[in-house]
């Protein structure tokens, strides 16, 4: 809001719209011109796709509160990963051409999940239409949208392009997928995931510290949670990431550690992915959740090992994922 009264929200959105003429709106800086509607490394061309948007429960109790977080759901991504619970949004991209959307109604969408009573707008992976995005937010904020906004990302973000957010993102909810480049590869199929993500997740914290802003109904309304979920056969390197988290941005970081993951995708058919073909254990999973402690992480939530490891699949609907803080494990 700040930004709109000083007229600097338009010049951001025209600055990150330039950007889209020779696409390097994320590190795959792929130079397609998607003003003219060409198609990118993402499979994404000038307008934004929605696949769902809706009030959704699933997320940590500050983010879904009573009335759920309201959750926008891009399809297509920039990565493509072998497991990625998603897939049907992310990865068939010639279906999602057809949920294409004006600037415009993205704007509506905002503003009727407000009308909703919806807590916050998460945008869940929004990396690859940050233009887009801002557009509409801007739409939005001229008529009436006052709600936080919830940055839902995969993490392999542009720095610059974060900083262009600067002050338009009150959330960031980066996933920190790998603590090994060559993992991101082989399981994402991008490069350098690893030195491009922590240095996104750097910028994220330069914006929000390490403090959680909450309101006095409880819920988040600005800092930095970053989501760590658990892989079998220790493939995302929990501890490796925990420490850069620790000693390169703060213990006090929010961290939310999650215990969902299932096979599905590749990971539930290919052989080249058998170390992916399993959920992971309740050995693994406490493992993890022991080096919280271990290494000193003060703040965020962990999902409940007995509740999360069921079979779970995103629909967006009101499907469970409980939490619990932290400090409660303590």
């Amino acid at each position: 809001m700040r930004l709109l009264r000083t007229g600097k929200l338009k010049s951001r959105v025209e600055r990150l719209e330039a950007m889209l003429a020779a696409c390097n709106i994320c590190p795959k800086d792929c130079g397609n011109d998607r003003l003219k509607d060409e198609i990118a490394a993402c499979y994404s061309g000038r307008l934004p796709i929605v696949s769902s948007y809706t009030a959704h429960f699933g997320e940590e109790p500050c983010l879904s509160g009573t009335n759920g977080a309201g959750n926008i759901f891009f399809g297509n991504c920039n990565l493509r990963c072998v497991y990625c619970q998603n897939y049907q949004i992310s990865q068939t991209w010639k279906e999602q051409r057809k949920n294409e959307v004006s600037h415009e109604r993205l704007a509506e969408m905002m503003l009727e999940l407000q009308e909703r009573g919806a807590h916050n707008i998460g945008f869940v992976s929004p990396t690859h239409f940050v233009p887009q995005m801002a557009r509409a937010i801007l739409i939005a904020a001229e008529n009436g949208l006052t709600l936080p906004i919830v940055y839902n990302t995969n993490a392999y973000d542009s720095v610059d392009v974060l900083k262009l957010l600067d002050g338009i993102v009150d959330v960031y909810l980066p996933d920190l997928k790998y603590a090994d480049s060559d993992a991101g590869f082989q399981y994402s199929k991008v490069r350098d995931y690893k030195e491009h993500a922590r240095a996104a997740i750097k910028e994220m914290h330069r914006q929000m510290g390490d403090k959680l802003v909450f309101g006095d109904d409880g819920l988040l309304k600005r800092g930095l949670l970053i989501r760590m979920l658990v892989l079998p056969n220790d493939i995302a390197d929990i501890e490796k990431n925990l420490r850069w988290i620790r000693d390169e941005l703060s213990p006090k970081t929010a961290i939310s550690l999650m215990a969902q993951y299932y096979a599905t995708n590749k990971a539930a058919t290919d052989d080249r992915y058998i170390l992916l073909s399993r959920r992971i254990s309740e050995g693994e999973w406490f493992q993890a959740v022991s080096l919280l402690e271990d290494l000193g992480m003060e703040e965020g939530f962990m999902q409940e090992y007995e509740s999360a490891s069921h079979y779970y699949r995103p629909d967006f609907t009101d499907a469970e994922k409980p939490f619990k803080d932290i400090r409660d494990f303590r």
